[in-house]
């Protein structure tokens, strides 16, 4: 073949996916994996989401409601927003390449940290636009330097609040600075894929924002604490100009049948959510606690996952977990090469997690 394949296209590096835990056993030879790397609820799926799938499996042969009409009125009286400012995605990842579809176009610039999100400046890039990458600060967005690099280029701005890897959330006051500097030109993304776990007050209200001059864009999913990440569904809460747009680009059934009705049963299952949230919280300060007694040093987090400071190499400490069947995220990549990443499981998780890290500093 004689393909012509643009650059921005050619040096992409695909989003790195993860091996089945089952592939990984066979490999290493174990059984009865635990994982605590991808951030996921260990709870499982809200109960009233599995019966409603149960209930629709028949109707399979019938396409998805293209409106997500269902949903959107449901989630629409849980939030207190307008229908029309909901947009749905599969995972709240699609809304992210439809932002960048509807509203960036070559040689316009996207500003985003580092690290977060892998997914900002590769939909950027696929839209042969031009990354401008903040470091963090302290593990904290920089809001200052981001504000300083907004010019006439500039046509998003993505914010994880809070921060994937490092937990971190900026406040509203700070927020409230940072957006008088930036221009309603701009529209400025609030990925909250881990809001329901913040405990702070302080924290940012992003539908406080929906009205603001500069146009702000709330991202969140049902696949974190509403245990629906295999299905993919997620939704951004923005203006409705905004929203249209990404109507415009976005596939006709975008959002498959199950994840609409598991979605719309979850959101008033209170007691799974609740149950989640008490999981977690519990789950974080059970194992911060182990591990600064074990000498190491856990960061605070507002999410439902938290970094380490093994102080030792995380890749090695890592791979040395992995044969005990214990599955955390090494941050190498992240440009912290002696921490990983933990999420917070059930207990009998927690316990076999911090049971493997005390025999491997015995060793």
């Amino acid at each position: 073949m004689k393909l012509h394949i643009p650059d921005h296209i050619k040096t992409l590096v695909p989003y790195p996916p993860g091996k089945p835990i089952e592939e990984l056993e066979r490999e290493l030879g174990i059984s009865g994996s635990i994982k605590m790397a991808s951030n996921e609820n260990s709870l499982g799926p809200s109960p009233k989401a599995v019966e409603a799938i149960k209930q629709a499996l028949s109707k399979l042969h019938r396409y998805p409601d293209g409106s997500c009409y269902y949903l959107g009125e449901a989630l629409s009286k849980k939030l207190g927003v307008p229908a029309q400012q909901l947009v749905f995605g599969n995972g709240s990842d699609e809304i992210i390449v439809l932002l960048a579809a509807a509203f960036v176009q070559p040689g316009d610039e996207v500003i985003t940290s580092h690290p977060s999100f892998l997914v900002y400046p590769k939909v950027t890039q696929a839209q042969n636009g031009i990354n401008r990458v903040v470091p963090l600060k302290d593990m904290h967005h920089d809001l200052e330097a981001i504000a300083a690099l907004v010019n006439e280029r500039t046509r998003l701005i993505f914010l994880d609040n809070p921060n994937n890897p490092t937990g971190t959330i900026f406040t509203q006051k700070e927020f409230d600075a940072f957006l008088d500097k930036v221009p309603e030109s701009v529209i400025v993304i609030l990925d909250e894929a881990y809001v329901d776990f913040v405990r702070q007050d302080k924290a940012v209200n992003a539908f406080d924002y929906l009205n603001s001059k500069t146009p702000v864009v709330s991202l969140r999913t049902f696949s974190k604490a509403y245990g629906l990440a295999g299905l993919r569904v997620g939704y951004g809460v923005m203006p409705a100009e905004i929203a249209d747009c990404l109507h415009r680009v976005r596939g006709p059934f975008n959002v498959n049948s199950l994840a609409q009705i598991a979605a719309i049963a979850a959101i008033d299952d209170d007691e799974h959510y609740q149950k989640t949230l008490e999981m977690t919280w519990d789950g974080i300060d059970f194992l911060s606690r182990e591990f600064s007694r074990m000498g190491l040093d856990p960061k605070p987090t507002q999410t439902n996952f938290f970094l380490v400071d093994v102080k030792r190499n995380s890749k090695e400490f890592y791979q040395a977990l992995l044969h005990k069947g214990v599955i955390v995220r090494a941050m190498t990549a992240y440009g912290y090469p002696e921490y990983i990443r933990v999420t917070a499981g059930s207990r009998a998780e927690n316990e076999r997690l911090i049971g493997a890290v005390k025999e491997l500093l015995d060793q």
